[in-house]
C-alpha cells in the first residue's frame, strides 16, 4: 500500500500507480471486470480508505456498481449527496468532512471525507467512482489531480 501523502511525493506515487493500472488493464476490456478490478486495486493501494467504487448512471440515477468496503447504499438520485452532486455537476467533489455537506447520505457511518469523480466518455456520464476515508480532509489536491488521471486511464481502457 502507497501512502501518498505521507511521503510528500503524492503525483510520484500516483504515477507508480498509474503503470500500473495501464497494466492491469492491458488484455481487458469489459467493463463490469476492469471497475471489479480497478476498485479492488485503489482500495487496497491508497492508504486510508474505507470504501473504493462505483456507482454507475442507470436513467438519471446512480445505481451500485462494483466496489470494496461495506456495505453500500444502492441507488442515489442525482443531485443528492456527494456522488448524486458530482453526477449533476460532471463535476469532481473533494469534501473534507462529509457531515457538512448538505444532503450528505450516510451509507456508511464511519466515513469522514470523500472524493467523488464523474465518468465522463464521449461526452456521456457513465457513473461515478467514489472514495471515502474514516479521516477528515484524507483528500487533498494531489489525491484529485491522480485519482482523477487513474480514473482516466480506466475509462479509456474500458469499453463502456
Amino acid at each position: 500500500m502507497i501512502d501518498l501523502n505521507a511521503s510528500g511525493k503524492g503525483l510520484d506515487g500516483y504515477e507508480l500507480l498509474a503503470a500500473q493500472v495501464q497494466a492491469l488493464f492491458a488484455d481487458e476490456r469489459d467493463f463490469i471486470a476492469n471497475a471489479a478490478q480497478f476498485s479492488a486495486f485503489i482500495y487496497h493501494q491508497v492508504a486510508d480508505l474505507n470504501w473504493a467504487g462505483f456507482y454507475l448512471n442507470r436513467d438519471e440515477q446512480l445505481v451500485l456498481g462494483p466496489f470494496q468496503g461495506q456495505v453500500a447504499c444502492v441507488r442515489i438520485p442525482f443531485g443528492k449527496g456527494v456522488c448524486g452532486a458530482a453526477a449533476a455537476t460532471r463535476q469532481t467533489q473533494r469534501v473534507e468532512d462529509v457531515h457538512a455537506f448538505p444532503g450528505h447520505i450516510a451509507c456508511d457511518s464511519a466515513s469522514n471525507s470523500e472524493l467523488v469523480i464523474p465518468l465522463v466518455k464521449e461526452g456521456r456520464l457513465i457513473g461515478v467512482l467514489d472514495l471515502d476515508s474514516p479521516t477528515l480532509a484524507r483528500f487533498s489536491e494531489a489525491d484529485q489531480r491522480g485519482l482523477e488521471h487513474l480514473a482516466s486511464i480506466f475509462l479509456s481502457l474500458s469499453d463502456c
